[in-house]
């Protein structure tokens, strides 16, 4: 399934340019080993998040494909559950492949997203800015797009 969406501005927490004092290189880059611990390996891609809005869309969880629940990661707040979906994100006639990463909502004591906005993780993209229209696709077995 595609769908459409903007690129929007984030809390700046993931990637570290936040400068929240709690996490100085970003939360991903602290997470990252504890993914990789449960199998998940992260380090191909960007230390941070592409924030984008799929409104007027909404979303619902499918299966994701990977699931980890408890994760340990900081000493500031307590365990947090994760989600993982395959995404593909097209640009400009290019596509990049990574993941929609999602804090369960349950579990995430602050910086949580409005409904609308999936939280990727992919490779570098350099051109990419806020405000820019990209397209999404996902697999409707993980994530119902609607």
């Amino acid at each position: 399934m595609r769908v459409e969406g903007k690129v929007i501005p984030g809390y700046g927490v993931a990637s570290g340019q936040g400068k929240d004092a709690r996490y100085p290189l970003g939360t991903i880059r602290e997470q990252v080993k504890h993914f990789q611990q449960r199998g998940l390996d992260l380090s191909p891609f960007f230390m941070g998040t592409i924030n984008v809005d799929i409104a007027p869309h909404s979303f619902s969880l499918g299966k994701p494909k990977h699931f980890f629940d408890g994760v340990n990661w900081s000493s500031h707040i307590p365990s947090e559950n994760f989600y993982f979906f395959d995404v593909k994100l097209h640009y400009r006639n290019r596509s990049y492949q990574g993941f929609i990463y999602m804090p369960d909502p349950t579990t995430k004591p602050e910086h949580l997203q409005k409904e609308t906005v999936l939280e990727l993780i992919l490779p570098k993209i350099e051109d990419l800015a806020y405000d820019q229209l990209v397209e999404l696709e996902v697999d409707r077995s993980q994530l119902l797009i609607d």
